[in-house]
């Protein structure tokens, strides 16, 4: 399965539907008097739609990142004219504000503030437009909430949701590789700290309303710090030699689309395939018949057919969809 113009031009059609739309708004907000009532277009004048803040700025990293590789799709002038009047610097400045006071210390942590420091990776490659400067301020002051959080995290978070954190690394990771070599550093250090010494995985996974796999999670960050040869080794003792992949990892059901938490399942199946794809790409698995890539198909096969229908996977299946897609070095 490969990514083509019809299939982006879906993706972008969807996107487009929803990273502006207002309502319905899950807030994730700390409310610390009544001055804090407002909506939420007032407080993210720029990530107000998707549903959540985090799923707008994925959102807007799917249309960015469409318009890079097929800028000549008719949704691609669409996508621009949206970005331009949505990345200016008064909104981007609200945002930030919002970002500075006190009790958003834990807003979108982890999963959120991965998520715009690869929008803001993806809008390096806009040159033609100013929204890689526009954003570079909400994005080194993700970054440094990511550092002083590492500090503290004693623990890996593994759960298959958004407080993920190995998910959250790869994405925060890719960003800083030629931008913040200190983060780099922690990221590496604390991911062989963290999981360097895990072996024979056979945990309670899938949860029920899980969009991760919290062992190709781990594994994929894991792929991006080590040697191939190290990590080769690690990912064997982990998950093929005790049959986990074939055993367990194979593509979930979702019994009921319009349940926004059930519905992650969906989510799963793609971000396994994504993991999938990477790991054996980083193995050097190249061929279609290599079991991980057999399994990858498998699951975005399963989910594919879901990214549009429902709004509770609508308004950010695209994401991980175009995730398991991209070709390898898009």
């Amino acid at each position: 399965m490969e990514l083509t113009e019809d299939t982006a031009r879906r993706f972008s059609r969807v996107a487009l539907g929803h990273v502006a739309r207002a309502f319905p708004y899950k807030d994730d907000h700390v409310f610390t008097g009544p001055e804090d009532l407002r909506l939420p277009q007032e407080a993210h004048p720029v990530f107000f739609g998707s549903f959540d803040w985090h799923s707008c700025v994925h959102g807007w990293w799917t249309l960015l990142t469409l318009r890079r590789l097929y800028p000549a799709m008719p949704e691609a002038a669409e996508i621009t004219a949206l970005a331009q009047a949505t990345f200016t610097e008064e909104k981007l400045a609200v945002e930030l504000a919002y970002l500075e006071r006190p009790s958003a210390r834990g807003f979108e942590r982890p999963y959120g503030w991965a998520w715009l420091l690869y929008l803001h990776e993806e809008a390096m490659h806009h040159d033609d437009h100013p929204w890689e400067e526009r954003l570079r301020p909400l994005a080194r002051a993700f970054a440094a909430r990511l550092r002083d959080y590492l500090a503290i995290l004693t623990y890996p978070i593994t759960t298959g949701t958004h407080f993920n954190t190995a998910f959250a690394l790869v994405l925060a990771r890719r960003w800083a590789l030629y931008r913040d070599s200190e983060l780099v550093v922690l990221i590496d250090d604390w991911a062989i700290r963290t999981f360097a010494h895990r072996r024979d995985y056979d945990g309670w996974e899938p949860g029920g309303d899980e969009f991760l796999s919290p062992v190709l999670t781990a594994a994929l960050l894991m792929a991006e710090v080590w040697h191939p040869l190290a990590f080769e080794a690690w990912f064997k003792h982990l998950v093929e030699n005790n049959g986990w992949l074939e055993r367990e990892c194979r593509p979930v059901t979702v019994s009921d689309r319009s349940d926004g938490k059930i519905a992650h399942l969906d989510g799963l199946n793609l971000s396994r395939a994504w993991c999938l794809r990477e790991i054996a790409s980083a193995l050097g698995r190249t061929d279609s018949a290599d079991p991980l890539q057999c399994l990858a198909r498998d699951h975005l096969a399963a989910a594919l057919p879901h990214v549009a229908g429902d709004y509770m996977g609508e308004h950010w299946l695209a994401s991980f969809a175009l995730l398991a897609l991209l070709p390898e070095g898009a």
